[in-house]
């Protein structure tokens, strides 16, 4: 199993957000830094079982819930999409929230 951790405190809006995870989960060059991006390099790292450890969660939901939300949302997406294909989803988020 596979573990990446993201710490919440270093995402302070989109961009921050987006720079943290592409360092943190080695997205490739190309990464378009949007939502359907996101989730396209999740999915493909996803081919095995992930954990998605984001530290300081409080922190982040209650600065910004909006990008909380996203992961969340997001994530959830990438493992109904695998269970579309008849593939089990791999993506587990946790949070200290």
């Amino acid at each position: 199993m596979q573990k990446f951790i993201i710490k919440g405190k270093k995402i302070k809006n989109w961009n921050s957000f987006h720079s943290e995870f592409k360092k943190e989960m080695n997205f490739p060059d190309y990464y378009g830094e949007n939502m359907n991006a996101w989730i396209d390099c999740v999915d493909e790292l996803t081919d095995k079982p992930t954990i998605l450890q984001i530290d300081n969660g409080k922190y982040l939901k209650e600065n910004t819930p909006e990008l909380f939300n996203a992961i969340l949302e997001c994530g959830a997406f990438v493992n109904y999409r695998k269970i579309e294909v008849g593939d089990k989803p791999n993506l587990v988020i946790a949070t200290d929230y």
